[in-house]
């Protein structure tokens, strides 16, 4: 029996859980203006966007190869579906985030440079409408996703307070 996740598994967490919140502030920062700390901030969301979606696939390939720890506490169904429900929106949410910023670059035929280390190349015609499509739904996803990560932590701290309390 496994009473705790692996090593691997919560440094993957915790990471991924600082860069995700690291990256919705950012998005946020970055629409009010243009200013040019704000479009360096762009650049630096856009690298830091895909190193999440390497991330999220490196996340996704370990936990699907590794066991995870059976529950401290008997949930009831509602707990177990909703925890159930969020993780699945959390991993959704962390692999759609990258690809709606990565579908919008290429709709503006613009190419994504990679912390100046290299460049993914553009688009060759710009489609505006795309680009407001998937500027829009980048948008509404971060919202959802920012909803998500306050059910999860909701969850973490009473699973925390209800375990303190036995």
């Amino acid at each position: 029996m496994i009473s705790r996740y692996p090593y691997s598994m919560r440094l993957l967490h915790w990471s991924m859980a600082a860069l995700m919140v690291s990256m919705l502030c950012a998005g946020l920062l970055m629409v009010r203006s243009l200013e040019p700390w704000q479009l360096t901030l762009l650049n630096m969301h856009k690298s830091f966007g895909l190193v999440a979606a390497l991330l999220i696939v490196v996340r996704t390939v370990n936990r699907l190869r590794l066991k995870l720890p059976t529950p401290s506490e008997p949930q009831n169904r509602y707990q177990s579906a909703v925890a159930n429900t969020v993780h699945r929106l959390l991993y959704a949410l962390m692999f759609l985030m990258p690809l709606t910023g990565l579908l919008m670059q290429y709709a503006a035929a613009r190419p994504v440079d990679v912390f100046g280390a290299f460049r993914l190349p553009a688009a060759e015609l710009t489609d505006i409408q795309q680009f407001a499509v998937f500027r829009e739904l980048h948008g509404l996803l971060a919202v959802v996703f920012m909803g998500i990560i306050a059910l999860h932590i909701a969850g973490a701290c009473h699973h925390y307070l209800s375990a303190r309390r036995r």
